[in-house]
């Protein structure tokens, strides 16, 4: 018989150690390379979130390996924070 996994009454936090300015300019300088090169960016690094899968990213100015160095976890975090932050629900 399986076991009942432990239910949490409390919500459990998940903080990522990230440089935020770093991640910032990588995603600044991966959507001008994107765009340079005729490709809409928020497509190519939505399917490079979701897939997981570099090949959405262009080598062009080295936009994939720039990418690359922050988890998609990370990258997540921070387009949602800059949402929030825009729409004044959380602070910037």
């Amino acid at each position: 018989m399986v076991e009942d996994k432990e239910v949490r009454n409390e919500t459990v936090r998940f903080d990522l150690d990230e440089d935020k300015s770093e991640l910032s300019q990588d995603l600044t300088k991966v959507s001008q390379s994107l765009s340079e090169i005729g490709y809409d960016p928020v497509n190519q690094i939505v399917g490079y979130i979701l897939s997981g899968d570099p090949a959405y990213l262009p080598r062009h100015n080295d936009a994939r390996n720039r990418i690359r160095r922050h988890h998609p976890d990370e990258i997540v975090s921070e387009l949602v924070r800059y949402y929030l932050g825009n729409q004044s629900l959380v602070a910037k």
